[in-house]
């Protein structure tokens, strides 16, 4: 496998979390109305993106493959719970 092979592949497997990350960060904006002045959007979408990737690995180490649909489950399940944390531990 070559260097361009190996980076098609990478980028391949972040995509769905790279995907969800940005777009959980931005749907939340519209449904959320008093958004802290500390929690900045682009840091909100790198913290998903960061979980979802985790998500994905810890589904390649324990299933031995990629793509499975209980990976990706995990992976809006992790995103969704940490676009909530994020929400909630920054009001204070």
């Amino acid at each position: 496998m070559g260097p361009l092979d190996l980076l098609n592949h990478l980028l391949n497997f972040v995509a769905p979390a790279l995907f969800l990350g940005i777009s959980i960060g931005l749907i939340a904006r519209v449904f959320t109305r008093k958004t802290p002045a500390r929690l900045v959007l682009c840091k909100q979408m790198v913290f998903n993106v960061v979980v979802g990737v985790a998500a994905l690995a810890g589904g390649l180490v324990i299933f031995g493959r990629d793509g499975k649909m209980a990976s990706y489950a995990a992976l809006v399940i992790s995103c969704a719970t940490s676009q909530w944390w994020l929400s909630r531990g920054w009001r204070k």
